[in-house]
């Protein structure tokens, strides 16, 4: 029997998957970004096999025989961007505060499909999911099995709250919707031991990193925003919980005290941030703690609080309205103060696939083009420990990339217009 060539190469290539042989790839790159340094290169050719880089060659190099060619020579290629704070489950709407009795764990699971692979192919690669009611931690089994299209996800499963505060969606609620009230198991956690608890189950489901709610929020119908929801020997429980078992702490933070605390119980990110002073910036340079701002989030729920009548329940929509502005005020204090800063959107809070937005926002705190990038690359990376496997484009990195039109460095909000994606290996187009 004789084989037309198209037959040839499926049959090379079945047999190539049955016998653990390589897949590769030759990508071709008008300008090159690899985040090692500024250096724009052109005419660059990257050597990807499965999903690992292998090799950068100068040069538009021919493939072999057989390899396939991803022509992304119109476009400038970097690293695939890392957004530290999302919601993969959720997204603000104006029945979002009803959702939480209408919508079940296996429907938010399945919306979170949807959200997924939209904000892969936004260009973020690799995402921190900062809580939920605990779907997240199926997308991210569902992604790391490749069941379906997403980014790389860590979680933080459920996020830990006091009763009362940002994390507990009982309040407002008629109390006799929920008896008993939810405790340790649901991320509800009241004083030192319960706070151990808390961690040790959400470590037991799967957690990748413990989120604590250091002060109030924004969107919960909680009162206050800015008060400190945690005493120090509750925040401590939780971070030496965390660290015996060999997990981060992201804290989330609006106020100024409640920041303080939780910097000083040794949490490794700071996440919002929105009234910290000057002072508290400096405690976490000192302390090295990252600061992962979301100002699209804040810009999205002021423009709601200010435009969209009966948006948020009134009690949110006083505490929205400033938010955007305030949070950009404070981005700018804690570059200029010289405070480590990672990328984060809170994207669910607006919606997904919308994550590059923040470029625009953080240009505008007065972040240099150059910094930003690294915010999304390499400092975010090493804010999730992956500095060795993501944020680069170097030989033993994983081949996640962005093709985008224009050089970034000339026109930051060119990431709105994302040309191509590879994921481990894999390419997913939107042209």
């Amino acid at each position: 029997m004789k084989l037309s060539p198209a037959s040839f190469l499926f049959c090379a290539a079945l047999l190539g998957s049955c016998l653990g042989l390589a897949q590769t790839r030759y990508v071709h790159c008008g300008r090159l970004l690899t985040m090692t340094d500024e250096r724009v290169l052109t005419q660059t050719t990257i050597v990807v096999e499965d999903d690992r880089i292998v090799r950068v060659l100068a040069g538009y190099q021919r493939p072999p025989e057989g390899v396939e060619l991803v022509d992304w020579k119109n476009y400038t290629v970097l690293p695939g961007l890392i957004d530290c704070h999302v919601h993969l489950e959720w997204e603000q709407n104006r029945n979002s505060y009803a959702e939480r009795y209408t919508l079940d764990d296996t429907e938010a699971a399945i919306r979170g499909v949807v959200y997924a692979e939209r904000t892969l192919r936004a260009g973020f690669t690799t995402v921190r999911d900062l809580g939920g009611r605990g779907a997240n931690l199926a997308l991210r089994n569902g992604v790391q099995q490749g069941w379906i299209p997403g980014p790389r996800i860590l979680t933080a499963a459920k996020a830990i709250s006091i009763t009362g505060g940002h994390g507990d969606h009982t309040t407002g609620a008629r109390s006799d919707l929920f008896d008993p009230p939810p405790g340790f198991e649901d991320g509800i956690a009241d004083g030192p031991d319960a706070c151990r608890a808390a961690v040790r189950h959400q470590v037991r489901r799967g957690a990748d990193l413990i989120k604590v709610t250091a002060t109030g929020g924004v969107l919960s119908l909680a009162r206050d925003g800015r008060l400190p929801h945690y005493a120090e020997d509750e925040l401590r429980a939780i971070v030496r919980t965390a660290q015996d078992l060999g997990l981060r702490v992201a804290a989330h933070a609006h106020g100024d005290e409640g920041a303080r605390r939780a910097i000083a119980a040794g949490v490794h990110s700071i996440e919002h941030g929105t009234f910290m002073s000057d002072s508290t910036l400096q405690h976490m340079k000192t302390a090295g703690v990252w600061y992962v701002p979301t100002l699209t989030a804040g810009w999205a729920v002021s423009d709601s609080a200010k435009r969209a009548q009966g948006f948020f329940p009134e009690v949110v929509r006083r505490k929205a309205l400033d938010i955007g502005p305030t949070i950009t005020q404070t981005l700018g204090r804690a570059y200029r103060a010289g405070v480590k800063i990672a990328f984060g959107t809170d994207a669910g809070v607006f919606p997904h696939g919308k994550n590059a937005l923040e470029f625009h926002y953080m240009a505008q705190a007065g972040m240099k083009p150059w910094d930003i990038l690294r915010a999304a690359t390499v400092n975010a990376a090493e804010l999730l420990g992956l500095e060795n496997e993501i944020g680069r484009i170097a030989p033993g990195f994983s081949a996640d990339l962005v093709a985008v039109p224009d050089n970034p460095l000339d026109n930051i909000r060119t990431f709105e217009r994302v040309a191509a994606v590879m994921r481990a290996g894999k390419v997913f187009t939107n042209e």
